[in-house]
């Protein structure tokens, strides 16, 4: 399987666990809208701790990913709750 795919699909598992880790503190789900929440959460998780200049200390890079895109998936919904309103 070449790079770009693995690199794509390994992106996408991230959003989808962060979708449902979010969706487990915030209530909600399925499988279709934890991905979406998730991916987007992902960019939005990665431009909160950067501009807030936190570092997560955790030593897996991985771990690190999946809980900045669940930062930032729960407050898209948090967001997107709001405005719904």
């Amino acid at each position: 399987m070449p790079t770009d795919t693995t690199a794509l699909l390994i992106f996408l598992a991230i959003g989808l666990v962060a979708g449902w880790l979010a969706s487990l503190v915030l209530g909600g789900g399925g499988l279709v809208r934890n991905l979406i929440v998730g991916v987007i959460g992902a960019f939005v998780g990665g431009w909160l701790l950067s501009v807030a200049n936190v570092s997560l200390p955790v030593g897996n890079v991985l771990v690190s990913q999946i809980i900045t895109a669940t930062i930032g998936a729960i407050v898209v919904i948090a967001v997107a709750r709001i405005i719904a309103r």
